[in-house]
């Protein structure tokens, strides 16, 4: 005869009695629990492909955000930026944090003008001018994290 258990007791049985009690993995040896909301995991199928400024135009596909998930407060997007590509300058009211998978993505602040390269990654706070390009042959592939969420009307674009 088969047992039937509501979800998640076989996990939390396990957490009591100790079998991941000297587990190395933070959070393991604690039951499985629901987010303050009461929301679990949930797959997204596909990003929100979003038109893009700039010249020659990127490829931008926002899996979180405003526009593919309606989340105020963080957006997670795949950039795909071809050789030559250049977006306006902006001073943003988010925070940005940019991982490059491949290529270069060159980052002009008030500062100066620097390169981050596939492995290497650049945050840039809210308030603070930045223009993102990519010159180098081949272009950038990149994941950008903003927040709270990438807005056009927080964004402040230079005209």
């Amino acid at each position: 005869m088969v047992e039937l258990r509501p979800p998640h007791t076989g996990i939390e049985d396990n957490h009591r009695s100790g079998r991941f009690a000297n587990s190395k993995v933070p959070g393991c040896n604690q039951p499985r629990r629901r987010s303050e909301t009461g929301a679990m995991a949930h797959l997204i199928p596909a990003p929100f492909v979003i038109e893009s400024p700039g010249t020659p135009p990127k490829q931008i596909a926002e899996f979180v955000g405003r526009v593919a998930t309606e989340n105020p407060s963080v957006s997670v997007a795949v950039m795909q930026s071809p050789t030559g590509w250049s977006e306006p300058g902006q001073t943003p009211e988010f925070d940005e944090y940019t991982v490059v998978l491949s290529g270069e993505l060159s980052v002009e602040t008030e500062e100066g003008t620097f390169t981050v390269t596939g492995g290497q990654a650049v945050q840039i706070a809210a308030g603070e001018w930045v223009r993102y390009s990519t010159p180098a042959e081949g272009g950038a592939h990149y994941v950008s994290v903003c927040v709270p969420a990438f807005s056009p009307d927080t964004v402040h674009r230079d005209d």
